[in-house]
């Protein structure tokens, strides 16, 4: 398919409403959500990469800002043809369960949703904002709750902690200058478990926005979502909150969307069997930066191309004494960033090494892009990143050349210009492998067998 690079593959959580709360022992082991695809038409490889730069520049600015067995599975929509360089989530919130479009994200911690406090909402589309008042089970929390520290609060706006009615007010900002403002606030989501039933959860701590303003996170990228859900390291994020009833671990499995038809792919919440082998599964430790707890650092020793160590300085991925540098896993974003040094010798032992013929017109910002008309199946050198723990990451080469044109394929690796910035394997480079973020232990697993079989 000749638009593979632009796409990014957006996760719908399917979830079913339902009937049993998680306040007493229960049998079952994971929470499971079903990928599914959107058939819109993708952007073009450069309409990915500027989304792409974008979103870089939003998760370094998180950095910018430091200061010194049980499960659930939940089915995933892929919807890379969208435009967007997010996942997308089909959450149920409130009692009765609204069915919201949230983008899903591992490089963010607050789960939130556009809110509208109508009474007679018959005006309002449906499904376009969760209705405060039409759930019996939504509740903010107080401005005085400890809750409340838990998220950035505007300034300027001082808690009345005689008043009953003073909810805890949230401020979130990227750093395109878009923000969402609202009450943090509790309520109850609705899930699959593994044993087949849904199960209430109570006690959801999430933003009830009630305005929302910048391209982040109402523009194309946004494509028409009704908020975030963020499942980074932080505490509010929701494979923490959910991570404490099911082993502090979720895993998922992205499936190439460009297939006919479409493979489903899933994100689960809990141990599954398609992780329960730990011989079929390569671990690298979870490494953590002292100066921001959201984002999954994995450290990376060296890269080989066709098994030759490429000479690239260990320093070149390590994080420095002020936080800047390192390799972070991330979902939301679709190609794959590293250190310019890094990156350079890897180009230049590609160009080295692929015998396949230049493309005519290259498409705009690649610096490697190769003719394969006449070529059924063309062939690319193998690359693997030699990963800290010992472990191995091979992937197959259609996860980093990539279909930009009609017959033309392109490196889908980009250089890290930032100095202050960080490595990111994106989600094209992860597809085909089953991750496991296993927060108990401080590991990440991958392996390519048990994708699509949780």
């Amino acid at each position: 398919m000749a638009e593979r690079a632009a796409g990014v593959i957006f996760f719908f959580l399917l979830i079913s409403s339902a009937a049993s709360a998680v306040n007493r022992r229960t049998k079952f082991e994971y929470l499971k959500l079903p990928l599914l695809h959107k058939d819109t038409f993708p952007p073009t490889p450069s309409q990915s990469l500027s989304s792409d730069i974008r979103r870089l520049n939003t998760l370094y600015s998180s950095l910018s800002q430091r200061s010194t067995t049980r499960s659930a599975k939940l089915p995933l929509t892929s919807g890379a043809t969208t435009g967007s360089g997010q996942y997308f989530v089909d959450l149920r919130l409130g009692t009765p369960p609204q069915r919201l479009l949230l983008v899903a994200d591992t490089g963010s911690d607050l789960v939130w949703v556009s809110c509208s406090a109508c009474r007679n909402c018959s005006s309002r589309p449906p499904n376009s904002a969760f209705l405060a008042r039409h759930s019996s089970t939504y509740f903010p929390y107080h401005c005085y709750d400890k809750k409340c520290r838990l998220v950035p609060n505007p300034t300027g706006v001082a808690c009345n902690h005689t008043r009953l009615h003073s909810p805890c007010r949230y401020e979130y900002s990227y750093s395109d200058g878009s923000e969402t403002k609202g009450f943090f606030s509790t309520e109850t989501t609705t899930l699959n478990a593994s044993f087949g039933r849904p199960v209430n959860f109570r006690n959801l701590a999430f933003g009830c926005s009630f305005e929302a303003s910048g391209p982040s996170i109402t523009g194309p990228s946004f494509n028409g979502a009704q908020g975030v859900m963020g499942l980074g390291r932080g505490s509010i994020s929701l494979s923490s909150q959910l991570g404490r009833r099911f082993g502090n671990k979720f895993s998922y499995c992205l499936m190439d969307y460009t297939l006919s038809p479409t493979p489903t792919s899933y994100l689960l919440i809990g141990r599954s069997a398609a992780v329960n082998d730990p011989k079929k599964m390569n671990y690298t430790p979870m490494i953590s930066n002292p100066f921001i707890s959201t984002f999954y650092y994995i450290g990376i020793e060296s890269v080989y191309i066709e098994d030759v160590k490429l000479p690239i300085r260990p320093s070149v991925w390590a994080i420095d004494e002020l936080g800047n540098g390192g390799t972070v896993m991330d979902s939301g974003t679709t190609l794959t960033f590293l250190a310019e040094p890094a990156y350079r010798r890897i180009v230049q032992a590609f160009k080295r090494l692929v015998t396949l013929p230049k493309a005519d017109q290259p498409t705009a910002g690649f610096d490697l892009c190769v003719n394969v008309s006449g070529e059924s199946r063309p062939s690319f050198p193998k690359m693997s990143f030699k990963l800290s723990g010992n472990s191995v990451l091979s992937p197959p080469s259609g996860n980093y050349f990539i279909d930009t044109a009609e017959n033309v394929k392109c490196l889908a690796l980009q250089p890290l210009t930032v100095p202050s910035g960080f490595s990111v394997i994106g989600n094209l480079m992860q597809q085909g492998f089953m991750f496991e973020f296993d927060r108990d232990r401080s590991r990440i697993g991958f392996s390519r067998h048990g994708c699509g079989k949780p």
